[in-house]
């Protein structure tokens, strides 16, 4: 267990123009850094990401440029990943008549989980195939559509083989958010594909049989999540283990797959705090060495808009303030930083290999503007929708 302190900590308040300005600083940067085909770049510079763009870092930053008013960016970025899925129509089509006839493709076949800006997909070897960016992007697509009224029209053929796609795959071992462990299903992975398909399916945007289908995998995987995905009363990495892992976060706020305030909801919130939380930087996991194992301050804005979605409101302003010390002297927000390494002797190897961590990542900038948004810190807060229907599990 990591120890956890947060004294001498001044919660930010939203009259602060220290905030507001690196909330609309990080919201030129997005604008700026957006390739003329709608991606966002995960980050500019850093060797192993430039040049790419993520279906699910790019869907949680679409998701905080909708929430802060960028209405036409977010809607670029869904022209791109409907190009990107429309244009590999026959590649979804023939994995899912596979899938249901008992013959699943193997891993190299599936859909990859990164592409290059213009849509196109690289030559570097990568750990390409994950589920959970393809939930991501159905799911800020309805809360687009929730938020600003936004017809789903132009994306309908998209919408449709993205829900085939996951209909037949949800319980796939894959890579999880951080590319690693592709041997495990992962708790993470499962609710950002019920959040996808269930967001999807409320638009009455599907035909009758695709909701259906939706609507099914939904329910399994809540079941399946209930069953094997819940130690010790909080959710889990992945199935069958009790170890915790910060992107457990995203399914409780702002994904809405669990009830904050159910007894799951806030055992995981809790577990989390206690075990990966220092001095409110927050850890992926207790046994990473990326980079030594820093703290990711997109993780504290996540953990921040658990507890705003708990209550906590205090609490998110103290999270808000630290991923906003981290910011460098160009405003520039990192994928992680080095106060509280997990194993430092993994640290240089990976500097050696691709150079310092990532900074700027732009999934950082827009969860601090997604966390902002949720504390009406910014023009345009974000409106909380209803929770999701649980059961006695918080499920």
């Amino acid at each position: 267990m990591i120890e956890k302190s947060m004294s001498g900590s001044t919660a930010t308040q939203t009259g602060d123009a220290p905030v507001r300005e690196l909330v609309r600083a990080s919201t030129r940067l997005i604008l700026e850094q957006q390739a003329p085909s709608g991606a966002y770049p995960a980050s500019p510079s850093f060797s192993a990401y430039a040049g790419y763009s993520w279906f699910r870092d790019g869907s949680y930053i679409a998701d905080a440029m909708s929430a802060a008013g960028e209405i036409e960016s977010a809607e670029r970025f869904f022209d791109w990943c409907s190009a990107v899925l429309t244009s590999r129509a026959d590649q979804i089509r023939h994995i899912v008549e596979e899938s249901r006839a008992g013959r699943p493709p193997s891993d190299e076949h599936m859909m990859p989980t990164r592409f290059l800006l213009d849509g196109s997909e690289g030559n570097d070897d990568w750990w390409d195939f994950q589920l959970d960016g393809y939930g991501t992007w159905l799911w800020a697509l309805a809360e687009h559509h929730t938020r600003h009224g936004r017809s789903l029209d132009r994306w309908t053929d998209a919408i449709a083989l993205t829900v085939d796609y996951l209909s037949c795959s949800w319980e796939r071992p894959c890579y999880d958010w951080w590319e690693e462990f592709a041997e495990h299903v992962h708790v993470s992975t499962l609710g950002c594909i019920a959040a996808g398909l269930s967001g999807i399916a409320a638009m009455e945007h599907l035909d009758r049989e695709r909701k259906s289908a939706a609507l099914t995998a939904t329910s399994s995987i809540r079941r399946r999540v209930e069953t094997d995905g819940v130690r010790a009363r909080h959710l889990t990495k992945w199935l069958g283990t009790e170890a915790v892992d910060a992107s457990l976060l995203a399914l409780i706020a702002p994904m809405n797959f669990l009830d904050p305030l159910s007894p799951i909801g806030g055992e995981t919130i809790a577990a989390i705090e206690d075990q990966l939380t220092v001095n409110n930087g927050v850890h992926r996991y207790l046994t990473d060495t990326y980079y030594g194992g820093g703290q990711w301050p997109l993780l504290s804005c996540f953990l921040g808009l658990a507890q705003e979605s708990a209550g906590n409101r205090s609490r998110a302003l103290e999270l808000l303030e630290w991923a906003a010390s981290t910011a460098e002297d160009n405003g520039d927000l990192p994928e992680q930083v080095e106060e509280h390494l997990l194993d430092a002797a993994h640290l240089q190897p990976w500097i050696d290999r691709w150079g310092p961590s990532a900074s700027p990542l732009l999934w950082s900038h827009a969860m601090f503007i997604r966390l902002a948004a949720a504390l009406g810190i910014t023009k345009h807060p974000h409106t909380p929708h209803s929770r999701p229907q649980t059961n006695d599990k918080g499920l």
